[in-house]
């Protein structure tokens, strides 16, 4: 039985009209007919009564129209309830992150968002660049935040940030009084790396490359943090993104350097499964994080 039977049953005893109903749900007038037939010969009773003049129903028909409007109640309430849950944001949000974008970008963003939307339970999870990528594609988490996003297979990027890429240095250090630099300044200084997986890692080396420039390497770190305390300790530079050291920068325990050139820029994207659809929560963070894009932003490793 389709719910269109039920529909064509309350129209045509609304109506008292085998015409009308079937004009109601573009019907012939003999298909009203033969769909009221099929439900008596069913239940074995008559629904309603035919006449020429008169139209009735009888006590079996008000159980089944009673029955019916129920049922079209539902039935339609799905639709309603659908399209309601299409701007409700609410749920577990589950986000992956590398570390230094949750450590000091992604705060003030998750505070925005816990306050605008209470009834989301908002999970962060801070990985390596690769094992978010993982979390991602393996649905353990909706949303992915990395540096230089790659367009993998069943990934999907949405570009929100980029953020300056500057030299670090100790206070006592000969760069310290620099307030600017070409990159050809630091050949042959003693470096700290990230370690050679890091997409940053991948670009500086890069970049480097390109300028032909070789440094001396200190020792090689995952992580932003251990990368400015390797600075720090050596009495070496480094180069990182700028909002990761902002803090050091104020406080007088780092100096910071703007280099000169071109790739002095590092994009930042949100990557999610390409086959996983966007759900409220997930779009109103995505709307978020995209809302400065074009103010200075993030850092990441």
């Amino acid at each position: 039985m389709h719910v269109e039977t039920f529909q064509i049953f309350c129209d045509l005893v609304e109506t008292a009209s085998f015409s009308e109903a079937a004009e109601r749900n573009g019907v012939t007038q003999s298909a009203v007919s033969q769909q009221i037939r099929t439900l008596e010969n069913r239940y074995d009773v008559v629904l309603v009564e035919r006449g020429r003049r008169n139209f009735a129903v009888t006590p079996e028909g008000e159980v089944f129209l009673k029955a019916a409007r129920v049922i079209l109640d539902a039935w339609y309430g799905i639709d309603r309830q659908l399209e309601e849950m299409k701007n409700i944001v609410a749920g577990t949000l589950n986000v992956s992150t590398v570390y230094s974008i949750g450590f000091h970008e992604l705060p003030p963003y998750l505070d925005q968002f816990r306050a605008d939307y209470p009834e989301v339970d908002l999970q962060v999870h801070y990985r390596r660049a690769n094992e978010v990528y993982a979390d991602v594609l393996e649905s353990r988490a909706d949303l992915g935040l990395v540096a230089y996003p790659q367009n993998r297979k069943g990934i999907e990027v949405e570009p929100v940030w980029r953020d300056r890429l500057v030299v670090i240095c100790p206070p006592g250090h000969p760069f310290a009084k620099k307030k600017k630099a070409p990159l050809s300044a630091i050949d042959g200084q003693r470096f700290i790396s990230f370690e050679p997986d890091l997409p940053t890692r991948k670009a500086i080396d890069k970049m480097f490359e390109r300028a032909g420039i070789k440094v001396k390497e200190v020792v090689e770190f995952d992580n932003i943090e251990t990368v400015k305390r390797g600075v720090e300790i050596e009495n070496a530079i480094s180069i990182v993104p700028s909002e990761a050291v902002k803090n050091e920068v104020e406080a007088g325990k780092i100096c910071q350097v703007n280099l000169e050139g071109r790739d002095i820029w590092r994009p930042l994207g949100v990557i999610r499964r390409r086959a996983k659809a966007i759900t409220p929560s997930m779009r109103e963070l995505i709307r978020l994080l995209k809302k400065d894009a074009q103010n200075e932003s993030t850092g990441s490793v």
